[in-house]
C-alpha cells in the first residue's frame, strides 16, 4: 500500500507527472506513491520522470484500462 495515491484520471500528458512531482515533494525518502492514469502517455512519461529525478519506479501495472505506478522516492 503507497503512503500517498495521486488520481490522475482523466488528465493529459505532462499533468500526471506534474501531479506526481507535487505529491512525492511532500513525502521522506523511502515513502511511496501511487499514480492511476488513464493517459496512455503515462507509461513512458512516468518512468523516465521518476528515474530523470532519482526515485525508483517499484510497480507498474495496467488495470481496466488504467495505468497504475508505484514510485518510491529517492
Amino acid at each position: 500500500m503507497a503512503d500517498v495515491t495521486v488520481d490522475a484520471r482523466g488528465l493529459q500528458c505532462p499533468m500526471p507527472v506534474i501531479k506526481t512531482s507535487q505529491a512525492i515533494k511532500t513525502l521522506a525518502a523511502g515513502q511511496t506513491v501511487e499514480v492511476i492514469a488513464s493517459d496512455r502517455g503515462a507509461l513512458s512519461d512516468i518512468p523516465a520522470w521518476a528515474g530523470d529525478m532519482g526515485h525508483t519506479l517499484k510497480e507498474q501495472f495496467e488495470e481496466n484500462d488504467e495505468f497504475h505506478f508505484v514510485v518510491e522516492k529517492g
